[in-house]
C-alpha cells in the first residue's frame, strides 16, 4: 500500500494541489465552511480531480491533533525530494546555497525557516536527526508549501556533515551574536552554507567550531535576539543580494 501522510491548512494543501495534484489522495473539508475561500478551494480540487469529503470539525480536530487546520486537511503521498547532499549538488547549475539549522525544535520555527529558504532559493536545508523537530504536519502547514519544494536533509552527525561540505569546497558561515564581523561586511557569495542555531542557545559548540567563519547580525534597536527564521531570512537575503551583484 502506498505510504501517505496528513497535511492541513489552506496554504499547505493548496500548494500541493497546484504543484503535485497526483500525490493528493483525499481531501477533508469542514462541512460548516461556506465562505469564498472554501468555495475557491473546492473549485481547485475539482479541477484537479481530487476526491473531497465533507466532515465535521471534530473529526478534523481528531485527525490533526487539535491543530489549527483552518477546516481543511488532505491525505497525500510523500514527494520525492533529494535525500542526500550529492543528489542536490548534481542537479545544480549555480553555486549551491544551503541552510544549516542546529537545535531547532519548534515546528513553527522550522516551518517558517523552510518558507524563507524557498523564497530565497535555498537548495537544501540540513539539520541533525537529534535535537530537531523534523518534518511533521504542523511544519508543513507553517511552511505553506515549502516543505514540498525544499529538500530537508536530516543527518546523523551534523559536525561530520559540515566537514564533508567543506571537502566539497562549500564555505560555511555561521551566525553568532558574539562574532567580530558583522553580516553586511562578510563575503557570502559562491558555494555557501549558512548555519544558525535556535534562539537563545544558538549553535552547539561542535557546530560553531566547524564553521569557516562567524558573523553577527547588527542589532540596532533594543531587542537582544531574533527568532531563527527571521535571522535566516536576513542572512539568506544578504547572500542573495551579493550573488546578484556579481
Amino acid at each position: 500500500m502506498t505510504e501517505t501522510r496528513l497535511i492541513f491548512g489552506f496554504h499547505a494543501v493548496t500548494a500541493r494541489l497546484r504543484g503535485a495534484p497526483d500525490s493528493v489522495r483525499e481531501i477533508y473539508v469542514d462541512a460548516a465552511r461556506s465562505d469564498r475561500r472554501s468555495a475557491d478551494f473546492l473549485k481547485l480540487a475539482a479541477a484537479r480531480n481530487v476526491r473531497v469529503m465533507t466532515v465535521d470539525s471534530k473529526r478534523l480536530d481528531g485527525m490533526t491533533g487539535n491543530a489549527r487546520h483552518q477546516g481543511v486537511a488532505a491525505s497525500v503521498a510523500p514527494l520525492k525530494l533529494a535525500t542526500h547532499i550529492d543528489d542536490v549538488l548534481e542537479a545544480l547549475t549555480e553555486p549551491v546555497l544551503l541552510l544549516i539549522l542546529d537545535g531547532v525544535t519548534d515546528p513553527h520555527n522550522l516551518g517558517a525557516c523552510l518558507r524563507v529558504a524557498d523564497a530565497m532559493g535555498v537548495h537544501a536545508v540540513i539539520a541533525p536527526k537529534d535535537r530537531a523537530v523534523g518534518i511533521n504536519a504542523t511544519v508543513a502547514k507553517v511552511a505553506s508549501g515549502a516543505a514540498e519544494t525544499v529538500p530537508y536533509l536530516a543527518v546523523t552527525n551534523l559536525a561530520r556533515t559540515m566537514r564533508e561540505l567543506k571537502d566539497r569546497n562549500i564555505w560555511i558561515t555561521g551566525a553568532d551574536e558574539h562574532a567580530s564581523v558583522d553580516l553586511f561586511h562578510a563575503k557570502l557569495d559562491g558555494a555557501r552554507a549558512l548555519a544558525l542555531g535556535a534562539e537563545g542557545e544558538g549553535m552547539r559548540r561542535l557546530t560553531r567550531e566547524n564553521c569557516d567563519e562567524l558573523v553577527r547580525i547588527p542589532m540596532l534597536g533594543s531587542v537582544e535576539s531574533l527568532n531563527v527564521s527571521v535571522s535566516a531570512g536576513i542572512c539568506l537575503a544578504e547572500a542573495r543580494r551579493q550573488r546578484a551583484m556579481l
